[in-house]
């Protein structure tokens, strides 16, 4: 008879909250819309990742203008709205 591990898993750690908003990023030429996330973190620095990478950062700055210029370079376009870590 083969048996069945039934022990509960660990608790998962809650994530840190180490962001203090995010902003969804698309390149609209692409067919579906390629995204991007840009987080914001409460030093100001912001983080740009990619979903479809694993989520692997992808351009990193000290601030948002710098951050939100590189995306427009790259011809990506933000998504109405600001989702803000306090909302949640």
């Amino acid at each position: 008879m083969q048996k069945i591990d039934t022990t509960s898993s660990r608790a998962l750690n809650p994530a840190k909250n180490e962001w203090s908003f995010v902003e969804v990023w698309i390149d609209p030429l692409l067919s579906p819309p390629y995204i991007l996330l840009l987080l914001g973190a409460p030093s100001g620095s912001c983080h740009v990742y990619d979903p479809a990478e694993g989520y692997k950062v992808v351009f990193s700055s000290a601030t948002y203008d710098e951050a939100q210029t590189w995306l427009l370079e790259d011809e990506y376009e933000p998504v109405e709205g600001r989702l803000s870590a306090l909302d949640l």
